[in-house]
């Protein structure tokens, strides 16, 4: 079992929950964890930030699982009647094997979807089964088309402690009819994502499988206390716009153990679209990345922005694989965004095939509005990378700031990257940038040939979301660490 989360075992066909509450004093730090067991979904085991007292299946409300009878109105009878148990140990709606047809569902506070194995969500591709939804107001516009969005296929909205996990069943988003449209330019709504949880705090996201997004994946925003973990994302390379994980003026979130195969970035944090995000003033921040494996030949692995313009800070990437991809870890802004990114760590990365290894754009076009604010500029500073190992790269690095707004502070150490045969002529492309380097193959530009110290910068402390999960949730660590416990069974 896991780190930090509660463990959940569940067995046979009925509904016992039993819990063991430990109290571990860390310092100064207080941290609950509790060893959940109850009974409904089968010889099954699952870690999750809060276990549940009450749990139905989708066939209790009349669910068909056949691929083709639509569910969309048994999701929302079966959430509505489980959301009475909010306030007495929560519930868990068990999405049993099958195919399960429908159209977007709003999730609700302390409650847990779990997909079992062979379990699969499809989207509808009716759109008649897709309700509109107001625009962001970080963003102003719908990022497809001006007038509105179409809702997520899970959405959530003003809630506390939700799960969404399984034995690694499935969100089928059904994306090709979305894809086509768009392409065709014949929709005057911006396309659905496939899971968006919005104000909301303490959200888990884990070991599922979704593919074929009509758009971006997984797009917590406004939220806080964030959890993704064990997902498996896969859409067409040549897919538009699905990105894998957008966490969107987020604060405290863990996105890690992922594989992702994407037709954008793999992840991409942002935090609101020019004066709209400026106006709304909430950045991203004390974001973790680790242990990612990412394919995407025509964008980013991690990609902060092009969306920023709430701000981007305290960013740690690390120990993260990059196959067949165009970029590794890329700031993309531009003049009209204004706000920052700043203070972004980055080690340990193991990169093969890439077009670039560094790049950084200060033109990226984009812009809600045709009349953007040219005195909004972007302030990049205090970017670090260290310990990186790539192989059969095209270009070194792509760097370009903003005329007289120069990206400062970039600091890269200790990279090796092997030339591919087809390698460009000038390696390093630098405008407007400053920085050190060291220890780094191929020579880098003047712009970046200040020696700076040995290493470049990565934090030692612990983020807030990880140290709210930091005891391991086994005998020997309860041991070792000299708790006192108190022990609460409830039936």
């Amino acid at each position: 079992m896991s780190r930090t989360m509660k463990q959940c075992l569940h067995l046979g066909n009925t509904n016992v929950l039993g819990v063991i509450s430990l109290i571990i004093t860390l310092g100064s730090l207080n941290v609950k964890v509790a060893e959940c067991r109850a009974i409904g979904l089968g010889n099954s085991e699952y870690s999750a930030i809060n276990c549940r007292k009450h749990s139905a299946t989708l066939t209790d409300f009349g669910g068909v699982g056949d691929g083709k009878t639509s569910n969309t109105k048994i999701f929302a009878t079966a959430i509505a009647n489980l959301t009475q148990h909010a306030s007495d140990g929560g519930a868990t709606l068990i999405v049993p094997s099958g195919k399960w047809l429908t159209g977007p569902f709003n999730l609700t506070s302390h409650f847990t979807l779990f997909l079992q194995k062979d379990a699969v969500i499809l989207a509808s591709q009716d759109e008649k089964e897709w309700p509109s939804v107001a625009l962001l107001p970080s963003y102003g516009k719908g990022r497809d088309a001006p007038d509105g969005r179409f809702s997520s296929l899970i959405f959530g909205y003003n809630l506390t402690d939700v799960v969404i996990t399984g034995q690694n069943g499935t969100l089928d988003g059904q994306g090709s009819y979305w894809w086509v449209k768009f392409k065709k330019k014949e929709f005057t709504l911006t396309r659905p994502y496939m899971i968006e949880i919005m104000f909301s705090d303490q959200i888990q996201i884990s070991n599922i499988t979704l593919i074929n997004s009509p758009s971006w994946f997984v797009h917590p925003i406004y939220s806080s206390n964030i959890i993704v973990s064990g997902l498996t994302i896969l859409a067409p390379i040549d897919s538009p716009n699905t990105d894998g994980v957008n966490p969107d003026s987020c604060t405290n979130t863990r996105i890690e153990d992922c594989y992702i195969v994407s037709g954008d970035d793999c992840i991409s944090p942002k935090s609101g679209w020019d004066n709209y995000g400026v106006k709304f003033g909430k950045p991203t921040k004390n974001i973790i990345i680790r242990r990612i494996t990412c394919i995407s030949p025509d964008s980013a692995m991690v990609a902060l922005g092009s969306e920023m313009s709430g701000g981007i800070e305290d960013i740690r990437v690390e120990d993260l694989t990059a196959i067949d991809t165009q970029s590794a870890v890329r700031i993309k802004t531009a003049v009209g965004r204004g706000a920052y990114v700043k203070n972004i760590y980055v080690r340990n990365l193991n990169l093969n095939t890439m077009k670039y290894v560094f790049w950084m754009t200060g033109s990226y076009g984009s812009h809600p509005d045709p009349e953007f604010d040219p005195k909004a500029l972007p302030v990049i500073s205090g970017i670090n990378y260290k310990d990186i190992v790539a192989k059969n790269v095209t270009y070194a690095a792509r760097l370009e700031g903003i005329p007289n707004d120069p990206f400062t502070g970039i600091c890269i150490s200790n990279v090796t990257m092997e030339l591919s045969k087809e390698q460009h002529k000038l390696q390093w492309n630098c405008t407007d940038i400053s920085g050190v380097s060291n220890n780094v193959t191929p020579t880098p530009c003047e712009e970046l040939q200040q020696k700076g110290k040995s290493d470049c910068v990565f934090p030692t402390d612990k983020l807030p979301i990880e140290v709210m999960f930091l005891v391991e949730q086994s005998s020997q660590v309860y041991l070792n660490v000299g708790l006192t416990y108190s022990r609460n069974n409830r039936k």
